[in-house]
């Protein structure tokens, strides 16, 4: 009897540690699943503030792409007209630049006497010119018609003109200053523009008198504009001397 209560003593004993020894395992599981279960939060978390983050990222940059493609739309009109005229402008220039320069459009023309009824309308008279006489000359299809220079290709132009106004023999006539304005004239568009324009005052002694205005500076001319030259008064042109008066334009 003393031998097997020995017998049994170690056997409890062996049980005892058995069970502690699966508590123990049993709570290091669970400290194990909640270590989990944490970094499974802050992963989580990780994740959802990079989200966040590309999101407010990518919002500026959608706003930007979107304003840049809705702008040609917006005015396709516009955009289509500003390639058309650069398109022009190159294809006129690729065929000015390979022009030699005594190949380009140019004429001088020079005063003669003048008709009266040069009025036209409302507006100043136009001066009549000299085309072919003298120092006048027109090439390479820059032609002289119905008082006006007929632009042949379209570009870059620098037009001119001098008129000199003199006392007029006729003392009754009086005026205070002489305007001479070169003008423009288009199929398109019926009503003259002014390209320059200027007006001389006269001094108060009026007896024999010159007032010579100069006028000159390049302006972009389309094929088939017409150019002529206005006065104030066309009885108050100097005709004597063809390099007193003159009108000229030239491609450049």
């Amino acid at each position: 009897m003393p031998g097997s209560q020995a017998a049994r003593t170690p056997i409890a004993g062996m049980d005892h540690r058995a069970e502690i020894t699966l508590e123990e395992a049993s709570a290091t599981g669970q400290a194990s699943r909640m270590h989990i279960r944490e970094d499974l939060k802050r992963m989580r978390c990780a994740v959802l503030l990079c989200l966040l983050a590309v999101l407010l990222l990518a919002l500026p940059i959608a706003y930007l792409l979107a304003g840049n493609l809705r702008a040609p739309t917006s005015c396709p009109q516009v955009v289509e007209e500003r390639s058309s005229h650069l398109l022009k402008q190159r294809a006129v220039a690729a065929v000015t630049d390979t022009l030699p320069s005594a190949e380009k459009p140019r004429a001088h023309l020079t005063v003669k006497k003048q008709d009266p009824s040069g009025a036209v309308g409302r507006h100043l008279p136009i001066l009549q010119w000299e085309d072919k006489r003298g120092l006048a000359f027109t090439k390479n299809n820059l032609s002289y018609s119905s008082n006006a220079l007929v632009i042949p290709v379209s570009g870059d132009y620098y037009v001119y003109a001098q008129v000199t106004f003199r006392g007029p023999s006729d003392t009754s006539i009086k005026t205070s200053s002489v305007t001479a304005i070169i003008t423009k004239v288009t199929d398109s568009y019926p009503e003259p523009t002014q390209l320059l324009t200027s007006t001389k005052t006269l001094s108060e002694e009026r007896n024999n008198w010159f007032q010579p205005i100069y006028l000159g500076a390049v302006v972009s001319l389309e094929i088939g504009d017409k150019l002529m030259v206005n006065v104030s008064d066309i009885k108050l042109v100097d005709y004597t001397k063809e390099h007193k008066t003159f009108f000229g334009a030239f491609l450049l």
